[in-house]
C-alpha cells in the first residue's frame, strides 16, 4: 500500500533511466561477444543483422513493397559474410542467381504486379544491412594487427558523435538540418557531433592504434559524416513508412535498426580510408 511518501518519478525521467540501463546492457553484450573471439563476433553479426533485416522488412511493407524473406535473409547473410567465411562464393554468381531465380519466381507467385518492386526491395535491404557487417568483419579479421580495437573505436566514434549531436543540438541548435526528413535535427547539432567524433578518433586511432594525427583527424571527420548520413537515410525510410521507430524490440530505444543506422556506413568508410592511405596491409 502506498503511504504517499514515495518520490514521484515523471515519465521523461523514467524513460531516461530505461534508456541508460538498456544501453548499458547492450554495451555489455557487445563487449562480451566481441572479446569472445570469432565465434562471438559471428554470433553478434547474425543476431544484430537478423533483427535489423526483420525490421527492414516491416518498413519495406509500409514503404510500398514488402521485401520477400526468401530473398532478404539468404542474400543478407551472404553479403554479411561475403568477405570472410563465404569469401569463396562468387559475388557475380550470387547476384546472377538472385536476378534469374528471384525475378522468375514472381512469374508464378501471387502478387505479380508488385513482383519487381518486392524483388528490388529485397535486394536493397540485403545490401543496406548485410554489406556493412561484412566491412565490420573485415576490420575485425583482415589485414589489421589490432582489428578488435579498430571495431571498438569505429563504434565508439559513431556513438559519441550521435550523443554529441543530441546534446549540442538540444542546447545550441537553431538551424534546421534536413527538416523534411528529421525535423528535430539541427546543423549545430550535426557539427557538434562530428567534432566530438573527430576527438574520439584522434584519441583512439592516434594514441592507441598508432595512426598519424592528421590521418586520425581526417578519418574521424569522415566517420562523423558517415554517421550523420546513415542516420538521415534511416530517418527518411521511417518518414516514408510513417513510423517513429523501426520496431519496439529495445526498451527506450526503438528497434535494432534505429540503434545501428549511424553505424552502417562507418566501417565502409574506415576500410576504404585505410586502403587508400596504405594503412591496410
Amino acid at each position: 500500500m502506498s503511504t504517499g511518501s514515495e518520490p514521484v518519478v515523471d515519465k521523461p525521467e523514467r524513460d531516461l533511466r530505461v534508456r541508460i540501463l538498456t544501453a548499458a546492457g547492450l554495451l555489455a553484450i557487445l563487449l562480451g561477444l566481441l572479446y569472445a573471439g570469432p565465434l562471438g563476433v559471428w554470433l553478434l553479426v547474425m543476431i544484430a543483422g537478423g533483427l535489423a533485416l526483420f525490421e527492414f522488412r516491416g518498413l519495406s511493407g509500409r514503404m510500398g513493397y514488402r521485401a520477400p524473406l526468401w530473398i532478404l535473409y539468404p542474400l543478407g547473410a551472404y553479403f554479411a559474410f561475403s568477405s570472410t567465411v563465404l569469401a569463396g562464393i562468387s559475388v557475380e554468381a550470387v547476384l546472377s542467381l538472385t536476378l534469374i531465380a528471384g525475378l522468375t519466381a514472381f512469374l508464378f507467385l501471387p502478387g505479380r504486379r508488385e513482383g519487381l518492386g518486392r524483388w528490388a526491395m529485397g535486394l536493397a535491404g540485403a545490401v543496406y544491412i548485410g554489406l556493412p557487417f561484412s566491412y565490420f568483419l573485415q576490420l575485425y579479421a583482415l589485414g589489421l594487427p589490432r582489428g578488435r580495437e579498430w571495431v571498438l573505436f569505429t563504434i565508439l566514434t559513431v556513438v559519441v558523435a550521435d550523443t554529441g549531436a543530441l546534446l549540442v543540438g538540444a542546447r545550441l541548435g537553431r538551424t534546421p538540418f534536413f527538416p523534411a526528413i528529421s525535423p528535430r535535427k539541427t546543423l549545430e547539432g550535426a557539427l557538434g557531433g562530428i567534432v566530438a567524433g573527430v576527438v574520439v578518433m584522434i584519441l583512439g586511432a592516434s594514441l592507441v592504434l598508432g595512426l598519424g594525427l592528421l590521418y586520425s583527424a581526417s578519418l574521424g571527420l569522415l566517420v562523423g559524416l558517415s554517421a550523420v548520413l546513415g542516420d538521415l537515410v534511416e530517418s527518411q525510410m521511417k518518414r516514408i513508412a510513417r513510423v517513429k521507430d523501426a520496431s519496439h524490440l529495445i526498451p527506450g530505444h526503438g528497434g535494432v535498426l534505429d540503434r545501428i543506422d549511424s553505424l552502417l556506413f562507418a566501417p565502409i568508410v574506415v576500410i576504404f580510408f585505410l586502403s587508400v592511405t596504405g594503412q591496410l596491409h
